[in-house]
């Protein structure tokens, strides 16, 4: 495939906006959830930087993936929650607090665990003469770069500028959706007359992955004693993924439009499965009955 302006320079632009946008919503006083909920920010961060890559592992092998896209489950199962699932959250009457600082977290550690376990399912799936090895420096430096100081710079503006940052807010929230959807569109057409095959290949394995997710959000949250707005905001943040950093690392730094169809499909389907568990909110009245609950 050759990299259009979209993919090559308007990508990391568009995610660099998109994490100016978390940070937007973010004050250094949210970070109290860390002493106020441990409970459920340890178990949602655990879930999200460890169990989702290795429940990855665990399909890409089982329903026997082509070795690119089980490096493509591996990758977009190890990106952080996107800004995204904190709206799911919000309108789903979650622990909003709960979920950017859940974001953000994500954010931060994958910069150091996505090119590792990217990097081991080259290993694992790949034969030498296919691979290629996602450059652990340049990869820490770009994610630096397009999570942490984009981040910092919508906090700063927050702290001085409230109201403009409230407004800026929706109108980052709505761009990061317009170049999710182009940028899967973009990769629709590169792949050309392959499309049909990965997606019925990846479509399975990225619906296991997101159906895993909540699963192990509502589940595990409420075994580990959370409260039910709290494992369902966890539930929110494991199955709605950064699409676009997954997006951005196949297509940027690996190169591969093959490795990048799990992205772009579960980028595509969480939002089904976003629109599911906000109906599953409703019906179970979830942020109404009390936090106790």
């Amino acid at each position: 495939m050759e990299q259009g302006a979209l993919i090559e320079i308007g990508l990391p632009v568009a995610l660099f906006l998109i994490m100016i946008g978390m940070g937007l919503t973010l004050s250094v006083r949210d970070f109290r959830e860390l002493v106020v909920a441990p409970k459920s920010v340890v178990y949602g961060t655990f879930a999200q930087i460890l169990i989702m890559p290795l429940i990855a592992f665990g399909l890409a092998s089982m329903l026997g993936l082509a070795p690119a896209l089980a490096v493509g489950l591996v990758l977009i199962a190890a990106c952080p929650g996107g800004t995204t699932s904190n709206l799911f959250t919000f309108i789903g009457r979650g622990d909003v607090a709960l979920s950017i600082i859940l974001t953000v977290l994500a954010s931060l550690i994958t910069i150091v665990t996505l090119p590792i376990f990217v990097n081991i399912a080259m290993e694992k799936y790949m034969d030498a003469s296919t691979r290629v090895a996602l450059p652990v420096v340049r990869t820490v430096v770009t994610l630096v770069v397009i999570i942490l100081v984009p981040v910092a710079i919508g906090m700063t503006v927050r702290r001085f500028a409230p109201a403009a940052a409230a407004k800026a807010e929706k109108a980052v929230s709505l761009f990061g959706l317009l170049v999710l959807v182009g940028v899967i569109v973009a990769v629709v057409i590169s792949v050309g007359d392959q499309i049909g095959g990965l997606l019925k290949a990846a479509g399975p394995a990225a619906a296991l992955l997101n159906v895993a997710g909540i699963l192990i959000g509502l589940g595990g949250g409420r075994l580990f004693g959370m409260s039910r707005p709290s494992a369902y905001t966890v539930a929110v943040e494991l199955g709605i993924k950064n699409g676009t950093l997954g997006l951005m690392i196949a297509l940027t730094l690996l190169n591969s439009p093959e490795i990048s169809i799990p992205s772009a499909v579960y980028g595509l389907m969480m939002f089904a499965f976003g629109f599911l568990m906000l109906g599953y909110s409703k019906l179970t009245k979830i942020g109404v009955t009390g936090p106790a609950a």
